[in-house]
């Protein structure tokens, strides 16, 4: 059962589930999307989450008891069978197993918890693969649902699109790092994620993203009309590459003239819920076609 709650004189927050998973976030998009719909007077920004959402309100236009008793309403009446998703499919380069993050993953071993290990030799054991390059494959051969936008500008929270059995989970450091190098990709409990800048930070850290998901200057083509380049309900599929593809992209990326590979796509959850893997491959053929 849903719980709502007051965040002080303008905001609501509800929590769908205590649980994350690809159903309740889609339930999250479904509702605050009708609830944009609807434009109701005194709704200021609604912000959708993984397994959550809050919506900020003029307390002189719309009383909350009002509100929530709207939004209770949205989650009786609302069903993810009747929506569809518009989004794009990204082709998301990574460079796994790359100097940087691991100069930087080695200089925090004490945070760890596996100090002789780098982070992919422990997510890899942690999850029952035999090497480091059987997780990269199980990483790279799935597409991931962007649930969220949040923490810092743009950085992008992932989940695979995949049964739950197929999920990949790996605990966060023990202890925060106090370094976290631009564009490092990083997994903490289920999620993939991108770091937009530099910072501190306490997920696993696999590789590096050659191209930026931040753009400070807007530079590129990509972010002509947003500093940041995810979007919820974005279809990413990471993809491993050599350093000379990576060295390429980012000379790219310093001109101003690099773009992330895409397609649009209309999907509907059910499609997902009901055959992850044909959708995945679907995803996959129409991206590289």
């Amino acid at each position: 059962m849903a719980r709502y709650e007051y965040g002080g004189d303008e905001f609501i927050f509800v929590e769908l589930s205590e649980e994350m998973g690809l159903e309740v976030n889609f339930q999250a998009m479904a509702i605050t999307e009708k609830l944009k719909e609807e434009e109701l007077p005194g709704i200021v920004d609604i912000c959708p989450s993984n397994a959550s959402y809050m919506v900020r309100f003029n307390p002189d236009e719309i009383h909350p008891d009002v509100l929530i008793a709207k939004l209770q309403h949205l989650e009786e009446t609302v069903s993810i069978d009747d929506i569809e998703i518009s989004s794009r499919i990204v082709d998301v380069p990574i460079l796994f197993d790359d100097p940087w993050t691991n100069e930087a993953l080695m200089r925090f071993r004490d945070r760890h918890q596996d100090p002789n290990s780098t982070d992919l030799e422990y997510a890899a054991h942690i999850n029952g693969f035999d090497s480091k390059e059987e997780l990269i494959k199980a990483i790279t051969d799935s597409p991931y649902l962007v649930s969220m936008i949040g923490f810092v500008p743009g950085l992008p929270w992932c989940y695979q699109m995949v049964p739950r059995e197929r999920q990949i989970e790996v605990p966060k450091y023990v202890r925060p790092r106090t370094y976290t190098p631009e564009r490092a990709f990083g997994f903490g409990g289920a999620f993939a994620v991108i770091y937009p800048v530099e910072g501190a930070g306490g997920y696993q850290l696999f590789g590096t993203a050659a191209a930026p998901i931040f753009e400070k200057e807007q530079r590129s083509p990509d972010f002509k009309d947003s500093l940041t380049f995810p979007r919820q309900g974005d279809i990413f599929r990471y993809r491993s590459i050599e350093m000379d593809e990576y060295e390429k992209i980012r000379e790219t990326v310093e001109k101003g003239t690099f773009r992330y590979l895409t397609k649009d796509i209309t999907f509907k959850p059910k499609n997902v819920l009901d055959d992850p893997k044909g959708f995945s491959e679907d995803v996959l053929g129409r991206l590289y076609a």
